[in-house]
């Protein structure tokens, strides 16, 4: 895992994002919020176990499913299984120790 700052990547409401195996930041202070790091970290872990190719598969027609339902971009995209997943254990710095594989099913 490597985290890398980049401006120029986002728009205006993200601040970050996982492309395995980088962290991409807006903004270096970024770095110390630990919430943040451990919330991509478990996109990492995700991806990891659905061998990265499948996790943006999944992830894009889930999506659109989402969108379909919700009718909105942003509900959509918190509704995401692997979101509701990162979002849930974000503060738990610890979740990651005892992750089970395939966690993000339970949040279809």
């Amino acid at each position: 895992m490597f985290i890398i700052v980049c401006k120029n990547l986002f728009r205006k409401n993200f601040i970050g994002i996982t492309l395995f195996p980088f962290i991409f930041l807006k903004d270096k202070s970024l770095k110390l919020n630990k919430t943040l790091v451990n919330h991509e970290k478990i996109h990492i872990k995700q991806q990891l176990e659905m061998f990265v190719i499948f996790f943006y598969t999944w992830y894009l027609i889930e999506y659109f499913i989402r969108l379909i339902h919700y009718k909105n971009k942003y509900e959509a995209y918190k509704n995401i299984s692997f979101e509701r997943e990162a979002y849930d254990n974000e503060s738990n710095l610890l979740y990651l120790k005892n992750r089970k594989l395939y966690s993000f099913l339970n949040y279809l």
